[in-house]
């Protein structure tokens, strides 16, 4: 009886021990709610940690990218796994998480088109239409700001939003959501396999949505093995990279070699003022900020027509002659747009030739990976 009882407290001291640091200020273990061993009192998160009411095992996946890329931007708290992109990316192509069942993540954005869309706004519940142009979902796990605006600044965050947009999945809360994925046949065994539970909670919904997205990875386009030395640039192709990357085109500094997006708000000079659309001053209330919207990454730039946050330029001539025509101005016109009024004064063959390089871009092991496709 003593030798059961020392065994009871060593191996209750052990388990402490798992949870608690050194440091008797941080105290290290599990934060999901819906885990058996949550505790409110944890302050540094060790989700791997976590114990369900699922016996399960999941599996790391460990992203690659090439060496000109930033550190992709994964939260501690949910790590990428075989089952959790499993879950996320049937989520993200199943119409269950709009109200009438009819639109699911993957209707506005398509894999076909870069995950945008080939429309100038695409169509929420019935019929519904957007007000601006569907952004691209192309190496987001390395991005900080996502919409056009920035209004988010993580992909679980983002997540959210179309949910509860009256235009796009028009839910009112989170409980009819969670009543038809959890009645479904397919789900509560998916949610097993990635968190441990079958109680399926809204926070697993939008972990597994961000893990899938940040599997989205661009980086096996012409230009990238060109860049590796694997092919050879035409002249054309040449001269097109050589308007990019200099004062020629202009155009590295918004979109520098690597992501091709500096992840940064710029108004590029669309429009003068007075602004139909205010931009990124709608989230930051900065009147600096008028006019001003993220810079979209190139990359795949050819399927992911039509052009700018309002989708006005139907083609890539259109998007080369504005920057060509040298653009509005306005008193928040971007610095770097150091050519309005006078224009970067391109030649018919030299537009032809920055099209060409732009055209290397394309990514067609991206646009064509089964693992990112419908899984029903």
């Amino acid at each position: 009886m003593n030798k059961l009882f020392s065994l009871c407290l060593i191996i209750t001291f052990l388990c402490t021990s798992c949870d608690r640091d050194e440091d008797p200020v941080a105290i290290r273990g599990c934060m999901d709610e819906i885990a058996i061993n949550y505790d409110p009192d944890i302050t540094v998160p060790c989700n791997h940690c976590c114990k369900y009411s699922c016996d399960t095992e999941v599996t790391p996946i460990n992203l690659i990218y090439p060496s000109n890329f930033p550190t992709p931007d994964i939260p501690i708290w949910n790590l990428l796994t075989e089952e959790g992109v499993n879950l996320g990316r049937h989520l993200f192509y199943d119409p269950i998480l709009s109200s009438d069942n009819t639109v699911s993540c993957a209707s506005c954005h398509k894999q076909e088109y870069a995950f945008g869309d080939n429309t100038q706004y695409s169509f929420g519940v019935n019929q519904a239409v957007g007000e601006r142009n569907t952004p691209i979902l192309v190496n987001s796990a390395f991005q900080s700001y996502f919409d056009w605006d920035g209004k988010t600044s993580s992909l679980e965050d983002q997540a959210v939003r179309p949910l509860f947009n009256e235009i796009e999945m028009h839910n009112n809360n989170w409980s009819e959501i969670l009543n038809r994925i959890q009645s479904s046949e397919l789900y509560p065994d998916l949610f097993c396999a990635a968190f441990g539970t079958s109680n399926i909670d809204s926070s697993h919904v939008l972990m597994a949505i961000a893990q899938f997205e940040r599997t989205l990875i661009s980086s096996n386009s012409r230009f990238d093995k060109w860049l590796n030395g694997e092919v050879q640039f035409t002249n054309e192709e040449i001269d097109g990279f050589d308007i990019y990357n200099t004062e020629r085109g202009d155009c590295f500094h918004c979109h520098p070699i690597g992501l091709f997006t500096n992840n940064i708000f710029h108004n590029n000079g669309l429009d003068p003022s007075p602004f139909l659309d205010l931009g990124r001053y709608n989230v930051t209330q900065n009147p600096l900020d008028e006019g001003a919207f993220k810079s979209p990454s190139l990359r795949n730039i050819e399927f992911s027509a039509p052009y700018m946050h309002d989708g006005r330029f139907a083609t890539l001539e259109e998007v080369i002659d504005h920057y060509d025509f040298g653009g509005h101005d306005s008193p928040t016109v971007d610095p770097l747009m150091k050519y309005i009024g006078v224009g970067l004064l391109l030649s018919p063959e030299e537009k032809e030739n920055l099209k060409a390089f732009l055209l290397t871009l394309s990514d067609q092991s991206f646009m064509n990976n089964p693992n990112f496709s419908n899984p029903f």
